[in-house]
């Protein structure tokens, strides 16, 4: 790429609309040596002028971006523009129900009973109850005054040596490592106190799973991560021994990546700690890429494979396809 000159800059190619700021310093450091000698604190002046001036002349040498040797120091506005266009959509443009993938209304419902306070609004409601996409639950013309609050629903049968009654609505999977342990605890904390479970998600059961009681579902996905051998076999050994803790209510088979086929699952390197490495019973530093299909049952139909070497876990198992 051919250098750049500070003359061609100047003075070729709609040099006043590339250049603006480059040929802004230089007239503001002449004025400040014109005005200095009648008032000496115009010198002042200098120190913004030639910030910018040094700034245009390294944009203009630089060989890596075009960008910036087009529009010296200029260009760099864009950069701050996209970094801030999140905030100013959010704060100015976007309503209080469109945003994604939680709007704000819904955000501060969270807050609200995150912090004790008043989350009802009065005077009815913001949604458009016309909508083809309105939600509701509809009350009953007939009440049954003896139907159970609890609405759970049983899972596993005399095969189990454990039943679960599991409530309606959980927590989904979300993993430790692409969350942080706080956060794990959090969700944790919140299903013993709903009388829900938590889902681990395919990246193992930790510590944080564990630490506040709540009903846990461990979910083994293709990676086996938290009950694998070193080279990523399915370990039995390890799997009924973490799955004996009585806050593991149940086990998921996690058949393999669906909604997000070639990505789902993947956890990068430089996010492998030592203690996400030895929760998931993988190398520290490198990223970990659960293979696609799960090595016991290469297709749903023979998905069986792997309950013999389950059966001795005194847990009932849910056995389904996740594609989370």
């Amino acid at each position: 790429m051919k250098t750049a000159t500070l003359l061609a800059a100047l003075f070729t190619d709609c040099a006043l609309g590339r250049n603006g700021l480059l040929w802004a310093s230089l007239l503001l450091g002449v004025a400040a040596f014109c005005l200095a000698p009648v008032h000496p604190a115009a010198l002042l002046l200098l120190v913004p002028a030639l910030a910018v001036f040094a700034l245009c002349l390294i944009d203009l040498i630089q060989t890596r971006h075009s960008l910036r040797r087009n529009f010296p120091a200029s260009a760099r506005f864009r950069w701050f523009f996209e970094w801030l266009r999140p905030f100013l959509r959010s704060y100015i443009v976007e309503g209080d129900l469109e945003g994604r993938p939680f709007s704000l209304d819904t955000r501060a419902l969270v807050y609200a009973r995150a912090t004790g306070a008043t989350d009802a609004h009065p005077f009815g409601t913001e949604l458009d109850v016309y909508d083809g996409e309105y939600e509701w639950l509809a009350h009953s013309m007939v009440p049954n005054t003896h139907a159970d609050a609890a609405m759970r629903v049983q899972v596993g049968s005399s095969q189990c040596t454990q039943p679960y009654s599991a409530s309606r609505l959980n927590i989904s999977a979300m993993s430790f490592g692409a969350l942080s342990a706080n956060a794990i605890e959090a969700l944790n904390l919140g299903a013993k106190m709903g009388g829900f479970y938590h889902d681990t998600g395919e990246g193992g059961l930790s510590p944080y799973h564990l630490r506040h009681g709540g009903d846990i579902v461990w979910e083994l996905g293709s990676g086996y991560f938290g009950c694998r051998t070193a080279d990523g076999q399915f370990d039995p050994e390890r799997f009924r021994d973490r799955a004996s803790d009585e806050r593991v209510k149940m086990t998921e088979i996690k058949l393999s990546q669906g909604a997000k086929p070639g990505h789902g699952g993947v956890l990068p390197g430089p996010k492998v700690s030592e203690e996400i490495a030895h929760i998931r019973g993988v190398p520290a530093g490198r990223t970990a890429f659960p293979p696609q299909p799960t090595a016991h049952f290469p297709h749903q139909g023979n998905c069986w494979n792997l309950l013999p070497e389950c059966v001795n876990c005194p847990v009932a198992n849910r056995w389904g396809s996740n594609s989370a």
